[in-house]
């Protein structure tokens, strides 16, 4: 790795920190005073968006979108793959106001988690499932009824390149007992962004927005069948970006496991 390219690396990393920092400490003083909506785009979006941006010019990694078409006027359960922080924050900029199921902890973290806790965030206790659930169910019934995305990343932690890990069923369930489609995402930002360690790549991170999937009827069933189609697309999406790229499955590193 060239010594520019550490430098880069470093500016990014440091530039984020101290933006975060000086934009989560003004948020405490505005965001109370503002609607949910306009404390989401100054709180989230605004600093999101300033990231990947940053993302782009100082690191090289830029993106594209395919199939807008398909986003609903509505706002839904938006169901990704997970294989970085890259599409977390790009996510959050685009839609909005979007509410995240993310875990308890990180609500805890100085500035980040603070500022998180004033954005309707769906913080999960994953070492309680069943509580988890009915979390999710109640909590992102209410987010979606009031007019908000809820973005669930169904996989429930990142993935390397290459691989897909199982679904978990809240989403499909919430969209189910919200009578509500899924908007099924794929993209590689684990290309440009890997899942471990600091480096990154510049290059174009592809993401895919699929057609709005619907269940097919109600109960437990619906929402197996449901969740099964959405991995299958996502499966089938990210295959084909791959092989678009050249890209082959990148092993777990041993630590990982």
């Amino acid at each position: 790795m060239s010594t520019l390219r550490v430098l880069k690396i470093v500016l990014f990393y440091l530039l984020l920190a101290i933006s975060s920092s000086l934009w989560c400490t003004l948020s405490f003083f505005v965001a109370p005073f503002l609607s949910f909506r306009a404390r989401y785009r100054f709180v989230n979006q605004n600093w999101c968006r300033l990231a990947v941006w940053l993302a782009k010019v100082l690191l090289g990694i830029r993106y594209e979108i395919s199939g807008q078409e398909h986003i609903p006027e509505q706002p839904c359960v938006i169901l990704a793959n997970h294989q970085s922080t890259w599409e977390t924050m790009f996510l959050s900029a685009f839609f909005e106001p979007l509410s995240q199921v993310i875990k308890r902890e990180l609500l805890f973290v100085p500035f980040f988690g603070w500022a998180m806790a004033m954005l309707r965030p769906i913080a999960i206790d994953r070492s309680n499932p069943k509580v988890a659930l009915k979390q999710m169910a109640k909590q992102g019934h209410d987010y979606l009824s009031s007019g908000s995305w809820v973005l669930v990343f169904p996989e429930g932690t990142r993935m390397p390149v290459g691989q897909l890990g199982k679904f978990s069923r809240g989403g499909a369930a919430l969209a189910v007992n919200a009578n509500l489609p899924v908007l099924p995402i794929a993209h590689n930002a684990g290309q440009c962004w890997p899942k471990l360690g600091w480096n990154k790549f510049p290059g174009t991170i592809q993401v895919v927005i699929g057609p709005q999937m619907f269940a097919e009827g109600s109960g437990p069933r619906a929402v197996l069948e449901l969740n099964e189609r959405v991995f299958q697309w996502v499966e089938d999406t990210q295959r084909q970006l791959n092989a678009a790229s050249g890209q082959k499955p990148t092993p777990e590193p041993a630590e990982a496991l």
